[in-house]
């Protein structure tokens, strides 16, 4: 297993530029990832930016650090990984499949923390290879909060793996809770806070370019809006989140929450104005 120790992010939005060229990773059957560790030794919560965050997507600051807050800590080490040689595909291409999320113990603005990826599984899909990032974030070397981020390669032919299986419940008859209206500065904006510009977010020009007919919303704002209208008003010490992501939600739009909810959780879609079309499909257990 080699570990690295990532002290500068790379630039998301030139690593996707970089794959428009002649240079991309077209490499054969990969039968499973290199051994990769990389390492953020010590990250401070900062309450401006988690206030911030926590604006931006709807949740109320007495819920503290919401659940999925921490996934932005991880990103640096995503992007350093994608943007890597030791990642056999580019950046182009990959997409957000699935994301499984646990808290284990609640997180305070100040803690100060330990953050790190590790290389997962291969998992076949009729669209191409998914692959898994294993996220960990620990706090005086007890683990905290953890994560594994499944990404889609999309067209490639020769796949390895297990079939890749949804982790989240039988269907249960869902209700719509609430609409929203979503900004067409909403990818610049959410970009801003979580550090992640990827083109496909940020102007219908540039969505354009990776074959989108507008920008669309970061899948994980439109997970923490669901989240900020299911979550409990009071902090969660332990609680865990299922989500695969569908359709893109385009820019500026309208989107519905639908739900089976429960004393201990959620099930839920959020899904176009209409309700017919679902852009996420979660569960979320406390």
């Amino acid at each position: 297993m080699k570990t690295i120790e990532v002290t500068e992010s790379p630039s998301l939005a030139a690593t996707f530029f970089r794959a428009l060229g002649t240079g991309a990773k077209r490499p054969g059957r990969i039968n499973s990832l290199p051994g990769v560790k990389l390492v953020l030794p010590e990250v401070v919560l900062e309450g401006s930016h988690i206030a911030a965050y926590a604006a931006l997507c709807g949740f109320n600051e007495s819920a503290g650090v919401p659940l999925i807050y921490p996934q932005l800590l991880t990103f640096p080490l995503v992007t350093a990984y994608v943007s890597s040689p030791d990642c056999p595909w580019p950046a182009m291409g990959t997409v957000h499949l699935a994301n499984a999320i646990t808290q284990h113990q609640r997180l305070h603005a100040g803690d100060a923390v330990r953050v790190e990826l590790q290389t997962g599984d291969l998992l076949a899909h009729d669209k191409g290879q998914v692959f898994t990032l294993n996220l960990r974030i620990l706090r005086h070397e007890e683990l905290v909060w953890s994560a594994t981020q499944s990404l889609l390669r999309v067209g490639v032919a020769q796949v390895a793996g297990t079939p890749y299986a949804s982790q989240i419940a039988a269907d249960l008859a869902l209700s719509c809770q609430t609409d929203f209206s979503v900004r067409a500065d909403l990818g610049r904006r959410y970009g801003d806070v979580s550090g992640d510009r990827n083109p496909i977010h940020m102007t219908s020009l540039t969505a354009r370019l990776f074959g989108f007919k507008r920008a669309i919303a970061h899948g994980m704002w439109t997970n923490a809006r669901a989240l900020s209208c299911l979550l409990p008003a009071q902090a969660l010490e332990q609680a865990s989140l299922n989500v695969e992501f569908k359709t893109p939600l385009f820019l500026p739009g309208r989107a519905s929450l639908w739900s089976a909810r429960s004393t201990s959780g959620a099930l839920f879609e959020v899904r176009d104005a209409k309700g017919e079309r679902p852009h996420l499909r979660g569960q979320l257990s406390y």
